[in-house]
């Protein structure tokens, strides 16, 4: 859902990078999950937060000092699944974001394009962030002309994306 970019200010105060829809879409969630690796998370209360520019500026509980704002950079947030909102059983808004990472991406023609390694919100439009071992990422716009399918059972996005682009 995020990651916490670094302290801000002296009073244990963090800056966080959100991945939501909307800048402030993790305000909506009182209790927030943390990790460095995505294992061991640790639960954690948000008392307080804003938005500061394109971040979050953020005061989480048992966070009072600089020094243990500083500890908690690069800490991944996760909100668990149940309290997020519903999804439709179908339809191209039927999964989160969250969902697509580490899927498998091919082309028209069965060529592996690579694995979703993130996803960028442009403002024209969204973009998948695929990469396969030692090649360059590839930029594939999330758009309905070049996204064919989305089978999250199979954990696989067929793409109308030439394995040259």
């Amino acid at each position: 859902m995020g990651h916490i970019t670094g302290p801000y200010g002296v009073l244990g105060w963090v800056k966080v990078f959100p991945y939501t829809e909307t800048i402030d879409g993790l305000l909506d969630y009182p209790t927030w999950w943390l990790s460095r690796k995505e294992k061991d998370w640790q639960e954690t209360t948000l008392l307080d937060g804003y938005i500061h520019g394109d971040k979050l500026t953020v005061k989480l509980a048992q966070c009072t000092s600089r020094d243990e704002a500083t500890q908690l950079k690069g800490m991944k947030i996760a909100i668990p699944r149940n309290q997020l909102p519903h999804l439709p059983d179908s339809g191209e808004d039927g999964y989160y974001w969250s969902d697509l990472i580490g899927a498998t991406v091919v082309n028209l023609q069965g060529q592996k394009l690579g694995n979703v390694a993130g996803l960028l919100e442009t403002g024209a439009n969204d973009v998948l962030r695929v990469q396969k071992s030692n090649e360059k990422e590839r930029l594939i716009p999330f758009i309905d002309p070049v996204i064919i399918s989305v089978n999250l059972n199979l954990r696989q996005i067929t793409v109308d994306w030439g394995i040259d682009y």
